[in-house]
Formats: structure tokens, C-alpha cells, sequence
């Protein structure tokens, strides 16, 4: 790297505040990126600016129009992230010019389901077009993802020798027979067939139970996602629930992703107990279902009879996993206490990315044990008190 690209670099990163106004800056594309830093990170007097894109629509859609030119995606919404959080543009976000001009991600689809009982009718069509794309882009990333991975963890269970014609696995039927291969004819005589029998119930019942706090925002749009692509598995039956102080059951959304999303209050406190309750009433084959606590664990109500609760399920035979946070976000703030304790009855508490999400879930139905899946995910699960 030559000396006048170090220069250029550590200008854009110091700003103006730390290095003469021009000094290392090229041509009218690196001024054009500084004031673009410049009016999200610059500082007056010390103090962080306050407003530096202007309180206009058409001001920050210019800015947001320049950002999109000088920076690649990844970037772009990390500067969106940024200025939602530095600058207070949420108001921004109640008007339909500005979302139309925005990235959509995560962070952007968490803050708009936050506001959606703020936003005036307009506001809110051109809300649920960018959450809907938000969704779209999860669902292509990480469907086929969790569809392969618990597909593969049932597959045994629904196996059979004398599977009707529609329910024939022809990979695996073929591959069984290939000692059978008639040359002349060139085709396999499959004298065992290998498919999967049709059941009347679902082989596994999975439960997400979620969180409404604030601090769970972007676990809460994963897990809808998460939890219309298995709502979509025929060997299962996924249930949603969401919960603050009081408790809903989304179950019936699951199909519409965006509806759930939009159905969730963001905020508000939190009675795990309660929920664990609700969930527990849920339980009719304790063996066959699968219990994904999605919490902080920051509990509002009764710590004790969360321990409670959760030891009865345990007791019962449901495989209970408490994710701390389900997010790209990094290592979550979360009740240690609580986790400990709950660590302590032998349920795992960790936080999970979305790209992990799949494989565990393809360990907890096939029963494995989940703090070894975690150590090989380079997972840190919280530890019971000594």
C-alpha cells in the first residue's frame, strides 16, 4: 500500500476533526464519502453531532442515495444500523418516502415492527413490502438449510421397505439395487424399495417459545422465519409463541411470515414463567417434542417457578433448549443467574446465529447431546453454579 493510500484511509477513518479538511482526500468521490462519514460519525465541540443529516426526508434519502453509491451492501447496512441508533432517525422511518429509499435488513425490519402502531395507514403498506423483502432474503438463505437438516434427522424414524409408489425414495432405492442392474435393458429391477411411510401424526413437535422484549428484536424475526419454514415440514408440528407479561399464540400465522412479524409487540416486560406454562399445556407427547426458549431470561415474574416449570418439562421427558439470543448480534446481555440455574436442572443455555440454527435443531430432534453439538460449534453454553 503506498503512503498516499495509507494517508487517504486513516483521513476517511479520523474525519475531519483529527486531520486537516483536505489533507489525503483524492477527488470529489473521497469528498463525497467523508461528508457521507462525516454527517453519521463528525463531531462538534466533543459531543457526537445531533441531526447531521438534516430532519428532511429528502435530505437523509440523499444521504442514504450516497452511502448506497460509495459503499458495498454489507456496509451499507451497518451505516443504517448506525444512523437509526446515533442520530434518532426512527421518526424517519413513519414516512413512506424514506423506506422506499432505504436497504432492507434486519435491524431495519426490527425497528419498523417496533413502530408499527405509530405509523399511519400509507406508512405501514410500504413498512410490510420491506419486512416482506427482509423475509425473503432469510427464507432463500436459510430454508433449505433447515429443511435439509431436520429432514435428514427424521428420516430414519419414517423409513419403510413397502412404501406405496408416491412415497418411494428413489435415490436410496436405487442405490439398494444396484446389484440388480440389467445390462440389455440398462435399468435397475428394484426388488427392495426404500421410501418413507405416510403418518397420520408428525413425527416430532417442535414449540418456539419467543421472547417480546426489546432486546430480543432480531432473535424474534429469525425465529419467524425459522418457524415458517418448519410450520411447512409435513413430519412437523411447530407451534409459535410469543410473550411479555402476557401470552399469544401466533401458531395460526406461521404461514404468513410477515403477519406474525407484524403481530408481535415489541417491548413491554416479561413473565417467562407464564409462558412455560402455556407451552407446558401444549405438551401432549413429552418424548416427541422439542421446547425452544427464546429469552434474556431477564424474568419479571417468578424465577422460582421458572426453575419449576422448566424441571416438570425436563422431568417429562421434553427436550428443553434456552437460546439466549437467536441473532448475528454477538455474545447477548442475559440473566447469568437464571441461566445457571437452569444449567444446573441439565437444560443448555447459549445464544445461536442463524446459520447454527439448522443443525441444532437437527440435534435436539434426533436427541443428541447438545453440549457437545455446542463445543463443536465453538459455542460457550452458561455453566451451573459451583
Amino acid at each position: 500500500m503506498s503512503d498516499s493510500e495509507r494517508l487517504r484511509r486513516w483521513r476517511l477513518v479520523l474525519g475531519s476533526d483529527a486531520c486537516s479538511n483536505e489533507m489525503g482526500l483524492r477527488n470529489s468521490a473521497d469528498r463525497a464519502i467523508d461528508a457521507a462519514l462525516e454527517a453519521l460519525y463528525g463531531a462538534g465541540s466533543g459531543q457526537a453531532r445531533k441531526g447531521g443529516l438534516g430532519s428532511s426526508v429528502p435530505s437523509v434519502a440523499r444521504w442514504l442515495g450516497d452511502i448506497r453509491r460509495y459503499f458495498p451492501a454489507s456496509v451499507v447496512r451497518v451505516l443504517q444500523k448506525d444512523a437509526l441508533e446515533r442520530l434518532n432517525l426512527k421518526q424517519m422511518l413513519l414516512e413512506p418516502e424514506f423506506l422506499q429509499s432505504v436497504v432492507p435488513d434486519v435491524h431495519l425490519a426490527t425497528a419498523l415492527i417496533s413502530l408499527k402502531d405509530a405509523m399511519p395507514d400509507e406508512t405501514r403498506a410500504t413498512a410490510r413490502m420491506v419486512v416482506a423483502q427482509v423475509v425473503r432474503e432469510l427464507q432463500q438463505r436459510l430454508a433449505l438449510s433447515m429443511q435439509q437438516a431436520v429432514t435428514g434427522s427424521l428420516s430414519r424414524a419414517a423409513r419403510t421397505r413397502r412404501p406405496r409408489l408416491a412415497e418411494i425414495d428413489w435415490t436410496r432405492t436405487i442405490r439398494a439395487n444396484l446389484r440388480h442392474y440389467q445390462p440389455d435393458y440398462r435399468t435397475v429391477v428394484p426388488e427392495t424399495r426404500i421410501g418413507y411411510a405416510k403418518r397420520r401424526r408428525a413425527l416430532q413437535d417442535v414449540i418456539l417459545c419467543v421472547d417480546q422484549s426489546g432486546s430480543m428484536a432480531s432473535s424474534i424475526v429469525y425465529a419467524g422465519v425459522f418457524g415458517a419454514v418448519m410450520a411447512s415440514l409435513p413430519s412437523l408440528s411447530t407451534r409459535f409463541i410469543a410473550f411479555d407479561t402476557a401470552v399469544v399464540d401466533l401458531t395460526e400465522a406461521l404461514s404468513e411470515p410477515v403477519d406474525l412479524l407484524f403481530g408481535v409487540q415489541l417491548g413491554g416486560g416479561t413473565d417467562i414463567h407464564q409462558a412455560l406454562r402455556y407451552c407446558q399445556g401444549l405438551v401432549s407427547r413429552p418424548a416427541q417434542t422439542a421446547l425452544i426458549l427464546i429469552s434474556d431470561l431477564h424474568e419479571g415474574g417468578s424465577p422460582a417457578g421458572v426453575l419449576q416449570c422448566a424441571a416438570e418439562l425436563v422431568e417429562a421427558g421434553v427436550q428443553l433448549i434456552v437460546l439466549l439470543a437467536l441473532s448475528d448480534d454477538g455474545a447477548p446481555s442475559y440473566d447469568h443467574r437464571l441461566a445457571a440455574q437452569l444449567a444446573a436442572l441439565g437444560i443448555v443455555c447459549f445464544a445461536c446465529t442463524p446459520d447454527q440454527f439448522p443443525s441444532l435443531m437437527a440435534a435436539a430432534l434426533s436427541r443428541a447431546d447438545l453440549s457437545a453439538w455446542a463445543a463443536a460449534e465453538g459455542i460457550v453454553t452458561a455453566r451451573a453454579e459451583d
